[in-house]
This record gives structure tokens, C-alpha cells and sequence, in this order.
């Protein structure tokens, strides 16, 4: 038997999913047909209680998802870093014009929402000091700025560590971390 629109809508509020990929909704759904599969998504689509983020990558229209949650959703593992953490934390000024995270896997930039999701590529052993904001994954602050400080040594971000706000830096978490990473040089 066909699950009805206001079925699809039920089970997605009750279960709370806001962000799902296809398979996530052929399982949750028990579609094994793969032509049902796309005419139930393309009709949540057409009745805009779905949108297409990336290929094979939804969002339920019905609740409000954040950007840092969808940039955690668009590209796994990953964590938001670097200037979006840097501004979150009131380490750097102004909004970065991008989402920026951290991943062990390839870079990668993902235009969706109008907005640009820019996927920087860590050594697995790097990937550390992260915790669970609400529904996202951040870097502290301490490892946002190393993070930065990491690409910068590279080239890939600007040393511009004199117009930054350390206060809320704690440094003892900030050295042990720049030991794990093997930063010598800290620029406070």
C-alpha cells in the first residue's frame, strides 16, 4: 500500500528527521521500487514540502534547519572550523561569506542555498576538538584557531592574528592541542 503525503509528513515530524538522503527514505518508507521511490520524492518536491539540497541529499521544509547543521549533513565527517567557528566564537569580526568546515576527506566546495560550503582537508589525527552545538558539530576555539593556523602555515589562510580576539582562548587547551597538531609557534 502507498504512504500518503500527510502520512510521509507525519512520520517525518514524529522521528523528527529534517535532513534525509534517499536511501534514508526508501528504508524509513519500506520503498523498494526505485521508480516509486523518485515519483514520491519528485511529488514532495513539486508540493515544496521537500527540497533537493544536493544529489540524493533532501530537507523537510517543515522545520527550520541551521546552515552550520546542513554543512555537517552536505559533506561527513566534517566540522564546522576555521572562519565560521573563528565568528561564532567572536574570535574574528564580521560573517564569513562562506560556511567553512574541516574533513578527512577530499576538499570540497558545495554551492546550495545560495551559500558556499568550503570542505578543507585535515589529517585524521588532526580531526579533534570538536563538540556538539545544539544539533551541529563545532570546533572549540582553541582548535578553530589552529586549524586556521594550520592552513595558514600552508599558505591556504592569511596570518592577520593581530586583528583577533583571544579572550576567550583557553590557553592550556591551546597548547596541548598545538602539541597534538605539532604547532611551535602560537600567536599569543
Amino acid at each position: 500500500m502507498e504512504t500518503s503525503t500527510l502520512e510521509i509528513i507525519k512520520v517525518l515530524q514524529e522521528k523528527n528527521i529534517s535532513l534525509f538522503s534517499l536511501a534514508d527514505f526508501r528504508r524509513l518508507f519500506k520503498i523498494s521500487n526505485r521508480q516509486t521511490l523518485y515519483k514520491k520524492i519528485q511529488r514532495l518536491e513539486q508540493e515544496k514540502l521537500i527540497e533537493k539540497l544536493v544529489k540524493g541529499k533532501y530537507i523537510f521544509n517543515f522545520k527550520e534547519v541551521g546552515t552550520y547543521e546542513i554543512a555537517n549533513y552536505l559533506y561527513s565527517p566534517s566540522c564546522i572550523s576555521l572562519e565560521s567557528a573563528l565568528s561564532f566564537y567572536g574570535i574574528i569580526t564580521g560573517f564569513p561569506h562562506m560556511v567553512t568546515s574541516v574533513t578527512t576527506k577530499k576538499p570540497r566546495s558545495i554551492r546550495c542555498r545560495n551559500l558556499d560550503f568550503v570542505y578543507s582537508q585535515i589529517l585524521p589525527e588532526f580531526y579533534f576538538g570538536m563538540e556538539k552545538e545544539k544539533t551541529f558539530l563545532m570546533a572549540t576555539p582553541e582548535k578553530a584557531l589552529l586549524d586556521y593556523m594550520y592552513f595558514g602555515s600552508k599558505g591556504l589562510r592569511s596570518k592577520k592574528y593581530d586583528e583577533m580576539d583571544f579572550s576567550s582562548i583557553d590557553r592550556e587547551k591551546l597548547a596541548l592541542y598545538a602539541k597534538m597538531m605539532n604547532i611551535k609557534k602560537l600567536p599569543l
